[in-house]
């Protein structure tokens, strides 16, 4: 059963008033932004990195992290926002650090190709709703530098509007069009031979 906080439970706070608690050293309030929050930070990690167990360890970060840094939230975003923001520094940073995760990708998408067929690729739009191009589809995400990954990951696998991923990135709406624009473009060129290789295949 909750503790009540105040006359309330803290599945009845908004994030606001959750984070005010928070910043107080409430741990209860910390733990119901915790479970609020950790399977959609998940999602979006694991489509970056695509390695369960380095997903669970960037989300813990994250949310240690946040709470590290809780007087310098500003409530001109929201909590949520503000989380992926840090979940997008932290995959940048592995990134950098380490090639294992590309060297992973690569072994699987090796493997798959070696029976998957289709005579006709489709567009490289269509990929990304089709499983049966699924390993394709990351293996050429894969190749992109970090930053147009995650503008893909944000905007068409997550689907998140404009306007949020301006606020992620400190930047325009009009800034973040050009980029997912340049991302897709790039995306493309990666995809076409990969698809062409598919259709190669007896």
């Amino acid at each position: 059963m909750d503790d009540l906080l105040g006359g309330y439970t803290t599945h009845t706070l908004n994030d606001e008033q959750l984070v005010t608690r928070a910043r107080e050293g409430d741990t209860e309030a910390m733990e119901e932004l915790f479970q609020r929050y950790r399977q959609p930070l998940f999602r979006i990690v694991y489509r970056s990195v695509r390695n369960q167990d380095e997903a669970e360890d960037i989300v813990q970060d994250v949310f240690l992290k946040a709470f590290e840094r809780l007087h310098l939230f500003k409530e001109r975003s929201q909590f949520s926002t503000w989380l992926i923001r840090i979940a997008m520094n932290l995959c940048t940073d592995r990134a950098r650090q380490s090639q294992r995760r590309q060297a992973l990708l690569q072994r699987e998408a090796d493997h798959k190709l070696a029976w998957m067929t289709h005579p006709h690729p489709p567009d490289p739009e269509e990929v990304v709703q089709q499983n049966v191009f699924h390993e394709v589809f990351y293996k050429a995400l894969n190749q992109l530098p970090e930053p147009q990954r995650q503008l893909i990951l944000m905007r068409d696998i997550e689907q998140m509007e404009y306007e949020q991923i301006a606020e992620i990135l400190k930047t325009t709406v009009g800034g973040v069009k050009l980029r997912v624009m340049r991302a897709r473009r790039a995306l493309k060129i990666q995809l076409e031979p990969l698809l062409r290789a598919i259709g190669e295949i007896e």
